[in-house]
């Protein structure tokens, strides 16, 4: 029997062999195997890099004991490992740079991730050493040495092709441990946790969720929602019905991703199924819309294909769109919407009937008009004749901003206007953070209201090092010292919260925690308007296509910690490290919540409720950002400043490190 991976099933490698078999191969063998998996363009691009690599590796790994795969798969990350070592009890991950003469940052970041993403999300590397190796086949030789990190993920180290064995030879000696399984180590599972850009990439890709999205316990119902709002959508379509779904879930928990999931499977405009996804977040919609459009542009001009940004963008607009343009065209156009399926992401958000009537009047020039934006959006629909399903996918607690509607809007809609409609709705509709009050008792009291547990996603993906960070958020906020405290101590292990009174060292402690390209930025309340005196000026107009696709060298990048974004450019986007700055607007007086807003030279109590709402949500949404960690600043205060007195930052400090959460020194 061979010893060659069969590349059918779970493996991931396009070429897989214990070492004495490679070495006993002939190349052209080897490069048969990695054919049969590459397009004619990409062999042809291949074919002399693979075959370097080969023969350098034939030459360097003579005597030792392993397996070598090539061309290793990295779904969250839709790329592939040039050559994964499985030797001793260590994992090395290559990247080649064949005739490079220097160490290019990128990829040292690239090989780094590789090896990042392994630890986190490859089932059998958990517990591993793992040590990327960036070999640059014509660069001079650099004394680098192994340095693990705590979680044993190594430093990237660099090396060339002469001394390649020398470098593997020195993290062998560092290892410790039996020698591994490595077929069984190459067919474990792969759980990935995406970020939203990363998963919308890979589901336009054609991608199903369940190749992008981990599955264990904790997040198995992200697949038993998505499964049962596409069985709803048939049977909608084939019972002639008009459906309304709620589907709730705690930040990070993938809402977003079960909307983007039915609308990429459903985005054939020739299919009677067609679907549209639609947000009323112009940042995300922004940010969705260029990451696709980059990502599809790379790609074919890698095929060597003739494309332009514009073509590509063309389909991806209309695969996304802003909820307010869908309205819009409801406006000018008495015929019932193309798709049948629309998919309302962050659907509480959604405009009053206030809010409504006065953009009517001042930007359609509609005087008189007395709809809510989720009542018309409904009645939209509703010019279907025969059937329609509405998706609106709810975040609890996350309203920001003056004449959001929340859920209630939806559902007094539905019951006084459209009795026709059924309505699917989440069991955990119910709680305090969705607001949903005696709407959803008047709703629940038709026979077309139906209650399902299977439209709530109860576990932030976000946070994938510790799920429970929604949790401790929502109990720090609402003064439950006892319930965060518990949380705190259950997450801070795998997910490090600190605290700090020096900016400068809130950000050097994202710097160094955050490695290979994960992505850190500043973030502050769109009324932190007091914390310009540590060069944070939320007034700047931070363009969240920047802020979140460019790289380090953008001065525009969250990366360089210079801007700071605001609640409404992050709302339903994320990063792994964040540093949270925390001005006087919202304050804790000992038992409770003070909510302020700085006018002309002092600051005013907010003595609307709504709008205390607003403020306390734009906290949930701040701390809710990060995947991996957060440092949080409150500003020391100057007692010669009367806007920034201590008294107006002390006592919030206290509250959060008498939770638990410790203090940088």
């Amino acid at each position: 029997m061979s010893s060659v991976v069969s590349n059918s099933g779970l493996e991931r490698s396009w070429y897989g062999a214990a070492i004495g078999d490679f070495l006993a191969s002939h190349a052209n063998e080897i490069l048969g195997h990695l054919s049969r998996h590459a397009g004619d363009g990409h062999f042809a691009d291949q074919r002399d890099a693979w075959l370097a690599q080969i023969e350098l590796l034939q030459t360097q790994l003579k005597g030792l004991d392993g397996w070598v795969f090539f061309e290793f798969n990295i779904p969250r990350m839709g790329r592939r490992v040039d050559v994964i070592l499985v030797l001793g009890s260590v994992i090395f991950a290559l990247e080649f740079k064949v005739g490079e003469t220097t160490y290019d940052r990128a990829a040292i970041e690239q090989v780094w991730d590789y090896a990042l993403d392994l630890k986190n999300f490859h089932e059998a590397s958990h517990n591993l050493a793992i040590a990327p190796i960036l070999v640059a086949t014509e660069a001079k030789a650099v004394s680098g040495k192994f340095e693990p990190d705590a979680d044993n993920v190594y430093r990237p180290v660099m090396t060339n092709a002469d001394k390649l064995r020398e470098t593997l030879e020195l993290g062998l000696s560092l290892a410790k441990g039996s020698a591994l399984d490595a077929q069984a180590w190459a067919r474990a599972s792969y759980r990935p946790t995406p970020t939203i850009i990363e998963a919308a990439r890979s589901l336009y890709a054609q991608h199903s969720v369940e190749a992008i999205a981990r599955f264990d316990a904790g997040a198995q119902n992200l697949h038993t929602t998505s499964k049962r709002i596409e069985e709803l959508v048939d049977e909608a379509r084939n019972t002639g019905q008009k459906f309304i779904c709620f589907v709730t879930g705690v930040p990070g928990a993938g809402k977003t991703l079960v909307g983007l999931n039915i609308a990429t499977q459903r985005r054939d405009e020739n299919a009677p199924t067609h679907a549209v996804f639609l947000s009323g977040n112009g940042p995300l919609v922004a940010v969705l819309r260029e990451a696709l459009t980059r990502d599809d542009y790379f790609r074919l001009k890698a095929q060597n294909k003739k494309v332009t940004k514009k073509k590509i963008a063309t389909p991806v607009k209309a695969f996304i769109q802003n909820v307010h343009h869908f309205r819009d065209a409801g406006l000018t156009d008495e015929n019932a919407p193309p798709e049948h399926v629309v998919i309302f992401d962050e659907a509480q958000r959604a405009w009053n009937s206030q809010m409504t009537a006065n953009f009517m009047k001042r930007k359609k020039g509609r005087p008189g008009f007395t709809q809510s934006e989720p009542e018309f959006l409904i009645s939209y629909m509703d010019r279907h004749q025969d059937w329609a399903v509405i998706i609106c996918l709810v975040g609890g607690g996350q309203e920001i901003n003056t004449g959001e509607a929340g859920i209630s809007a939806w559902l007094d809609a539905a019951v006084e206007h459209f009795p026709h409609w059924k309505m699917f709705i989440s069991a955990r509709l119910h709680d305090s953070e969705y607001a949903a009050n005696n709407s959803l008792e008047l709703a629940q009291r038709t026979a077309q209201t139906h209650q399902e547990d299977s439209l709530h996603l109860a576990v932030s993906m976000r946070s994938f090092r510790a799920e429970n960070v929604s949790a401790f958020v929502k109990a720090l906020l609402d003064c439950e010292a006892n319930a965060a405290r518990e949380a705190f101590g259950e997450l801070s292990a795998r997910f490090p919260i600190v605290l700090a009174r020096d900016l400068d060292k809130a950000k050097a402690w994202v710097r160094t925690h955050a490695r290979g390209s994960e992505r850190f930025g500043l973030l502050a309340s769109s009324k932190a308007t007091r914390l310009k005196p540590h060069a944070v000026d939320i007034r700047v107009d931070v363009d969240p296509v920047h802020y979140f696709l460019n790289d380090r060298d953008d001065v525009r990048s969250s990366y360089y910690l210079e801007d700071a974004a605001t609640e409404f450019q992050v709302q339903g986007l994320e990063l792994d490290w964040t540093c949270v700055t925390w001005d006087a607007d919202f304050r804790f007086n000992g038992s409770g919540w003070n909510y302020h807003d700085f006018r002309g030279s002092s600051w005013n109590n907010i003595k609307n409720a709504d709008n205390r709402n607003y403020l306390r949500n734009a906290y949930r949404v701040l701390l809710t950002r990060a995947r991996q960690g957060m440092v949080v600043f409150v500003p020391p205060g100057n007692a010669s400043d009367p806007t920034r007195s201590p008294a107006f930052y002390d006592s919030t400090f206290n509250y959060l490190r008498e939770l638990g959460i410790p203090e940088l020194v």
